[in-house]
């Protein structure tokens, strides 16, 4: 009698797909929030406990990690993760500049009401963290960095495109990256440069919205070159 192959249970693949999800989701949190350091080699002896994760389940996700950019594949040596440096910080800011940019004027054009409520509503949350942050408390700071995110991400809501939507979602999180590990909160320029975007939004200043942002982001790579994360001082994005 011909013997077939048994077919996978798919309520075990669907575990086992929810499980890797988790498991990448985690490590890639990890990595952009700086709790895995730039340069770190990760060793999946010691992975295996901290993400209660099977070798070859990690193996997938660092694999999914490399193709992102946030690890290093170095063959038989392992995984360890990508490394930061000045030339990145400039060369991210940059794309996202060029990203946001265009989203922005796509943006302001086709934004409805609940756009404008959408936006309004981003602001009121990141400004209430960053007025805890200019007292001093910094206690929630990684809802501060969610926040930030969530601000940006509701400026470009209305472009249209869910490609560009998600593309500036992964870039952002690699510019993220990098204010996790090198950037700081700056209290006397943050919070007005928000209020402006904010108010530049509501009135479909495309102009407007792309100096502020131009400033914003320059002003966030300046504080990081002159703190000399990265050794000396580069030019300007």
């Amino acid at each position: 009698m011909i013997e077939f192959p048994q077919r996978p249970d798919p309520t075990e693949m669907a575990g086992r797909e929810t499980v890797g999800a988790t498991v990448y989701q985690r490590l890639r949190s990890d990595i952009i929030m700086g709790r895995l350091r730039p340069g770190q080699r990760l060793r999946l002896d010691q992975m295996k406990e901290d993400y209660a994760a099977g070798a070859s389940t990690l193996r997938e996700a660092l694999s999914r990690l490399a193709a992102d950019g946030f690890v290093l594949a170095e063959g038989q040596r392992g995984f360890e993760v990508s490394p930061i440096s000045a030339e990145g910080l400039h060369e991210i800011a940059a794309l996202r500049l060029l990203i946001e940019e265009h989203a922005l004027a796509l943006s302001f054009a086709q934004g409805t009401l609940d756009w404008e409520a959408q936006v309004i509503a981003a602001h009121h949350r990141l400004d209430s963290h960053e007025l805890r942050l200019e007292a001093g408390d910094a206690s929630d700071i990684t809802e501060w960095r969610k926040s930030d995110w969530q601000f940006h991400q509701a400026l470009i809501a209305a472009c249209g495109s869910r490609v560009l939507m998600q593309t500036h979602a992964e870039v952002f999180d690699k510019y993220l990256r990098y204010q996790m590990i090198a950037l700081a909160f700056r209290p006397a320029a943050s919070r007005p440069e928000h209020l402006a975007l904010k108010e530049a939004a509501l009135a479909r200043d495309v102009p407007a919205a792309v100096a502020l942002l131009r400033r914003h982001l320059q002003g966030g790579v300046d504080q990081a070159l002159s703190r000399g994360v990265f050794g000396a001082p580069q030019e300007h994005i």
